[in-house]
């Protein structure tokens, strides 16, 4: 009988020795740091179970064992499921990192930079082209609905989610400035407001420029002048489909279109581009001054006048300017 009782102590013995030698190969191999030499991003599929998730660390060189890496998560790794998207794992993680990693959802933010001044068709070329959305863009808001910005979204995300939130932002903040306005000013609505700001928008890049162009603009709106915005033109052509691709010339100026400031009077019927924030608050509150006109300086900016014979010579002085930048390209 003693012998009995020694045999099963032997094997209680034994088995203990190796439940705790292998206890002890599992919580070292799950904090220990991983054979990942540099950082990588890697893409995990919806719909993945902790299987298929090891085998992709392994393959990535994330991950050494899957087998640490799937009874860690078991046993280990706080509660809860790891979850979808992509990752930016870092070098020498260990397994246990790796879960928590997964596990918190912290995906790698990318974004997409809209330039002020874009039109709904370049915008939607780039929405399109954009790397880790998917689907359509679906319907896009008219002209000037979409706020130039900077945007964060996921790999998967929705491109027509991404329209949605550009849309949402411009909306936003129209209703924002829209009660800031100047006093007396000849835009009476925050449709118009939009419709100037992308002109404003398409006529300057230049920040400190903007409010005396708007300023322009709205002098001349008051005393019943027409615009005559060379934007306007060029979008009454193309419809902001593409590019002009040439000059605009004088038959140009003389273009039937509704959106032809040269032709028409006050504002064409809407936006001939997506203005960014700084456009919209210039026209909303433009520079204090009696300035009617400007043309470009040479410099990337603009001379302004007063009076007519002013802009006159204004105009004389850009066209030297033009006929000796075409002598020295030829």
């Amino acid at each position: 009988m003693g012998r009995i009782f020694f045999i099963v102590g032997m094997c209680v013995v034994v088995i203990s020795a190796a439940v705790g030698g292998g206890w002890l190969w599992l919580t070292r191999g799950f904090d220990a740091p991983g054979p990942l030499k540099s950082d990588v991003t890697l893409i995990i599929p919806k719909g993945s179970g902790t299987g298929s998730i090891a085998n992709n660390l392994v393959s990535a060189g994330i991950i050494g064992d899957p087998l640490i890496f799937k009874l860690g998560h078991r046993f280990l790794s706080a509660p809860g499921p790891m979850r979808a998207g992509e990752y930016r794992f870092l070098a020498g993680m260990s397994a246990a990192g790796t879960i928590k990693l997964l596990q918190s959802g912290k995906t790698v933010v990318r974004k997409l930079t809209i330039a002020e001044g874009l039109s709904n068709a370049e915008i939607a070329t780039l929405i399109s082209r954009a790397q880790g959305l998917t689907g359509l863009t679906g319907p896009l808001p008219a002209e000037g609905g979409l706020l130039p910005e900077t945007y964060h979204f996921s790999f998967g995300d929705r491109r027509s989610t991404l329209v949605a939130r550009m849309r949402g932002a411009m909306t936003k903040l129209l209703g924002e400035l829209w009660p800031k306005r100047a006093p007396n000013l000849p835009i009476k609505t925050p449709e118009a407001a939009m419709i100037l700001a992308s002109i404003v928008e398409k006529e300057t890049g230049t920040a400190e420029e903007r409010p005396r162009v708007a300023a322009v603009f709205h002098n001349r709106l008051r005393k019943n002048m027409r615009l005559q915005s060379d934007p306007t033109v060029v979008f009454g052509l193309t419809l902001g489909r593409a590019p002009l691709g040439r000059p605009i010339s004088k038959a140009d100026l003389k273009s039937e279109t509704a959106f032809n400031t040269y032709v028409i009077k006050g504002l064409p019927p809407g936006p001939i581009a997506n203005p960014g924030r700084a456009a919209i608050e210039s026209v909303l509150r433009p520079a204090i001054t009696d300035e009617l006109y400007f043309v470009a300086d040479g410099t990337g900016g603009h001379a302004f006048a007063k009076t007519l014979k002013q802009h006159q010579r204004n105009v004389v002085k850009w066209r030297k300017i033009e006929k000796a930048r075409r002598k020295t390209s030829q």
